[in-house]
């Protein structure tokens, strides 16, 4: 959470200013202290496995002198008034990074000169096209419950990228998972001046065996992994925006230098698809074989998936942004298409433990992969 100044709130005598037939009317609802509430980004609608999804983040910071408390959020079409979410109890806390009041208390307590943020999933009805969203906090204050508007943001309604397998043959995991706390969709950088999460939609994609095994033997070295030395493929015909390839590999996992914030990515690359998005490989094995300028066409090889920079298995991070910086763009949304999915894991933790339970859909049209999808590419 960030730290902020607190300011007072400074109350006058109405009656000093306001005319008496102005006094007279029917008292309004208590001025309470409140929170600021922030939307940042402009959700679009992606279609996740099988449903439309809008995600994006409610910021709430608390600039009173006492904890505020968050009871409540309903997520509505801001034109129809049609509830589209209400979260409470423990999927607000959830959705807020498990922090509660304790003690039975059902409320979200933020405290003075503190800011959460609300990460916010939420799932559309088949066919439901909100233009805009509006939110409705339920809050306690010192002064009593009150409920206040969190302010509404349009939704982004332009088509998607649908992008080409950014790897070969498979099983590959899909490994994400939204609610984890330090998961690459709640990871917040502030490094050019403002909050961003450039992962918001990031998939680290690792390659198992068809018992879910991800390394052949102890895995203690990098080559080990059924992942490493994976050939990486453009996703579109695209610009290479920028590369990164200064990097050496280790032999063995243990032996990866931990880095600083700014060489987190490894060896990189960066491909412009243009209208402002741009694809992210991350973690690459040395020997990048682009160049800023260089033009590529889908399924181009460019890399291969390595271990650099930030991690603890040789996997590919891929993600879309808004920018060619790393750390200060914001994740976007995209579909990909080429795909079948064969199984899925219940939970991030059982990857590598044993083999996925199977699906029975024999394929997928473009979508972003559920967390923790097997899919295979073709080879």
């Amino acid at each position: 959470m960030t730290p902020f100044r607190t300011f007072a709130l400074l109350t006058v005598a109405a009656s000093q200013f306001m005319p008496s037939a102005l006094l007279a009317q029917p008292a309004s609802a208590p001025v309470v202290q409140a929170f600021d509430a922030q939307l940042p980004y402009r959700p679009a609608p992606v279609r996740i496995g099988d449903r439309e999804h809008l995600v994006y983040e409610l910021h709430l910071t608390n600039f009173a002198s006492t904890p505020l408390s968050l009871d409540g959020l309903t997520v509505s079409d801001a034109v129809t008034g049609a509830p589209l979410a209400t979260l409470a109890g423990d999927a607000l806390s959830a959705a807020v990074g498990g922090i509660s009041a304790g003690n039975g208390d059902p409320g979200v307590v933020i405290a003075p000169g503190m800011r959460a943020i609300v990460y916010l999933d939420i799932v559309l009805a088949e066919g439901a096209r909100p233009k805009s969203l509006g939110h409705r906090a339920a809050i306690r204050t010192s002064a009593g419950a009150a409920a206040i508007d969190a302010g509404s943001i349009g939704v982004d309604h332009r088509p998607l990228p649908v992008l080409g397998p950014p790897l070969r043959g498979g099983p590959w995991v899909a490994v994400y998972a939204p609610e984890m706390e330090r998961g690459h969709r709640r990871v917040v950088y502030a490094t050019a001046g403002r909050a961003t999460i450039p992962g918001r939609f990031a998939i680290d994609w690792m390659k198992a065996d068809t018992n879910g095994r991800l390394d052949r033997s102890d895995g203690k070295s990098l080559a080990d992994s059924y992942s490493h030395g994976s050939e990486v493929l453009a996703v579109a015909d695209a610009v290479v925006a920028a590369v990164r390839n200064d990097f050496a590999e280790p032999v063995l996992r243990a032996d990866l230098p931990k880095v600083a914030i700014g060489d987190a990515t490894g060896n990189y690359v960066a491909l412009d698809l243009g209208d402002g998005r741009f694809a992210f490989y991350e973690h690459l094995q040395p020997g990048v074989r682009v160049k800023a300028g260089d033009r590529v066409k889908r399924g181009d090889v460019i890399g291969r998936v390595g271990l650099t920079g930030q991690g603890s298995a040789p996997h590919l991070h891929f993600h879309v942004a808004s920018s060619i910086s790393p750390l200060g763009s914001e994740g976007l949304p995209f579909l990909l298409d080429g795909y079948r999915m064969i199984g899925r894991y219940a939970a991030i933790g059982d990857l590598g433990k044993g083999a996925w339970p199977p699906v029975t859909a024999a394929g997928t049209g473009p979508s972003l992969p559920a967390s923790n999808s097997v899919v295979r590419f073709p080879d």
